[in-house]
């Protein structure tokens, strides 16, 4: 008797990996707090928050995230053959305004690297004051501060101090909304980009509902 063909069409089909989404951002604790707190709450979700520590400069965060872009074969130089598990991983810079040089060289090295960019203008902290209020007017990094301080506890930029950025994730999808708003107005009114953030296409990305 015959040793018996097993019937390969009874197999199970294969589950298709996860994709990854590798954040790089100051190494201050803001902006790493907010994305490790999604991270928390999002936990089918595979997030790898890479600080880049006492950057300041977002040409160098978008270096470093065209750097890894290139390793896992999506950037333009491709050092490394891309692995199937990685093809539907994205890389994304975190970065903003203040008062940093070479923005438009950033992000243009990223968008030549498939780099995704989460820019805000002044700052990040607007992005999160929109979790809580509406925000607009031409502004710097200080007054948005000083507002979100006044209502979010815990906040204090003046002690290096971040809040428990759970609390705001409830509202993450209205944050969404408003910042498409006023990314919309800016775009209406010409080149001027303050106030306005396009972190919400990174966190539409990350929860699956991008549009």
């Amino acid at each position: 008797m015959g040793r018996r063909i097993p019937d390969l069409k009874r197999r199970g089909s294969v589950r298709a990996p996860k994709k990854t989404f590798y954040l790089f951002c100051e190494g201050k604790n803001t902006e790493p707090d907010y994305f490790r707190a999604l991270k928390r709450k999002l936990r089918d979700r595979l997030i790898s928050v890479e600080p880049v520590p006492a950057a300041g400069v977002p040409f160098t965060i978008a270096r470093k995230s065209a750097d890894m872009a290139n390793a896992i074969g999506k950037g333009a130089k491709r050092k490394k053959a891309k692995q199937s598990y990685q093809e539907a991983d994205e890389v994304w810079a975190i970065f903003d305004r203040d008062a940093h040089p070479h923005i438009e060289e950033a992000k243009q090295l990223c968008q030549s690297n498939n780099v995704g960019v989460a820019f805000s203008d002044p700052c990040f902290e607007l992005w999160l004051i929109l979790h809580i209020q509406d925000f607009d007017g031409g502004c710097d990094r200080h007054q948005i501060q000083r507002a979100l301080r006044g209502v979010l506890g815990g906040y204090d930029p003046n002690e290096g101090k971040t809040a428990d950025f759970t609390v705001l994730l409830d509202e993450i999808e209205t944050a969404e909304k408003r910042a498409e708003v006023l990314l919309e107005r800016r775009t209406q009114e010409g080149d001027d980009t303050n106030p306005s953030t396009t972190v919400f296409k990174l966190t539409r990305k990350i929860r699956g509902v991008d549009t």
